[in-house]
């Protein structure tokens, strides 16, 4: 268990109304049938192309966390929640269940059936508030991620988001920035908590602590050596760069700019720091980036980029509209499975029944379809299933290293068609479809 979640329980973070449908069904003694959810979203965010799974190993996590304390109990029966009944239910609440899901890293499409919740109704169907908020949280940031990186390119990207979003969501953010190719994060909890790198120097207020712009240069020469980053706009920029090279010789790391016509402005520096020798100094630049500005400095003469506002609210998608179905439940209390699904106007039915989903490529090993399905797998599909086992009887099964839903999501982006980065609004990159395997009366697209 990661350092934020195993201080505290996470039992109430979730709607009033799990725990009062958790009494009902206790009442009504549907509570310890055999129950499968999944957590799926119909759409993509307007205009993007894929979406990217994050957050899996914080809801392993919090599941883990997931027990109700002694104060809790208290309140909620102080509260009048729930009745005492469910109280001991809860007093004793262990998952017990399995869970399967597509790891952290991987991409997917509407449709696709990113988390499954096996157990009794009354152990997974608490859990759905819970882990709504992790993956729609941290998908959305993946994904924002993912497409800032692709137009970056070979140049690094920052998450420097930290003070535009609540304190445990910018560490969140910085992990979900990470898995989709960040490089680093100013948050110092999330460099702790998950071993991300850490970067960071000096902002304008330390240049206006001191004298002279000389002054504050030569202080942080001093302290943090040449190869640092000096911020050279706070008065005049082609000044402070004559200046920093003065005080730190050409060996200087890097300048940073963080205001103006970065395009423009970068074309100047990288020209002032060449004539003054300093052609090694790396030209760092910040200032409200998103995806779209940082396409825009392809061209231009710049070694790295800082991102905050625009990374932390998902570059205006701050969710992914995630839901978490009941999709089947046993008959009765030793039944089979059967299949349920909400069947509603607006576009908000499901698709009942228990699915595995499989990425088909074409003959060049291009995706070419997300395939989602019911019952045997077809054998030309064994090869490419998606979800792998998270948890098995309510023991923790999945738990991996960063470094390795960093890879993944390098593999899967490069296995989409080269459509998937652009940044042009357009459909997802490749469709969703149900396989001859389906459940009968299931539309064929989704």
């Amino acid at each position: 268990m990661d350092a934020i979640t195993a201080s505290r329980s996470t039992a109430l973070l979730t709607d009033r109304y799990e725990l009062t449908m958790l009494q009902a069904a206790l009442r009504s003694g549907a509570a310890h049938r055999r129950s499968v959810f999944e957590v799926f979203t119909r759409r993509l965010p307007n205009g993007r192309r894929y979406g990217v799974m994050a957050g899996t190993g914080r809801v392993l996590d919090a599941v883990e966390a997931f027990r109700f304390t002694t104060p809790q109990l208290d309140w909620l029966a102080d509260q009048r929640v729930v009745d005492e009944a469910t109280l001991r239910y809860l007093a004793d609440y262990r998952f017990t269940g399995d869970i399967h899901g597509y790891p952290e890293g991987e991409v997917y499409f509407p449709g696709s059936p990113l988390l499954r919740v096996e157990g009794s109704f009354a152990e997974a169907v608490i859990l759905e508030t819970l882990i709504l908020s992790i993956l729609n949280h941290d998908s959305a940031i993946a994904a924002a991620a993912s497409r800032m990186t692709s137009a970056a390119g070979d140049r690094p990207c920052i998450e420097m988001g930290a003070r535009r979003a609540h304190e445990q969501a910018a560490v969140a953010a910085a992990r979900a920035a990470y898995i989709a190719g960040f490089g680093a994060t100013s948050d110092l909890e999330a460099g702790f908590a998950y071993g991300i790198p850490t970067t960071g120097t000096a902002a304008h207020a330390f240049t206006l602590l001191h004298d002279s712009e000389r002054d504050a240069f030569t202080a942080q020469i001093d302290s943090m050596g040449r190869g640092t980053t000096l911020l050279v706009d706070t008065y005049d920029l082609a000044e402070a760069v004559r200046t920093a090279v003065e005080v730190a010789g050409p060996g200087l790391g890097a300048v940073r700019i963080d205001s103006g016509d970065l395009t423009l402005l970068a074309h100047r520096v990288r020209r002032q720091l060449d004539e003054l020798g300093a052609t090694d100094t790396r030209i760092i630049v910040t200032s409200d980036l998103d995806e779209y500005a940082i396409a825009a400095l392809a061209a231009a003469p710049v070694d790295g980029y800082g991102v905050g506002t625009s990374l932390v609210t998902g570059s205006g998608h701050p969710t992914c509209a995630m839901v978490y179905k009941l999709v089947a439940r046993a008959s009765g209390p030793d039944g089979e499975l059967v299949p349920v699904a909400k069947r509603s106007a607006g576009g908000k039915s499901s698709l009942g029944g228990r699915k595995w989903a499989a990425r088909r490529p074409d003959a060049d090993g291009v995706a070419e379809a997300e395939v989602v399905g019911l019952g045997p797998v077809p054998a030309e599909l064994a090869g490419h299933l998606l979800q792998v086992p998270l948890v098995t009887g309510g023991e923790v099964v999945g738990r991996e290293p960063l470094a390795a839903a960093r890879e993944r999501h390098r593999r899967a982006l490069a296995a989409l068609p080269l459509s998937a980065t652009q940044l042009s609004k357009g459909e997802p990159v490749i469709v969703t479809e149900l396989p001859a395997t389906a459940q009968a009366g299931l539309p064929v697209g989704v």
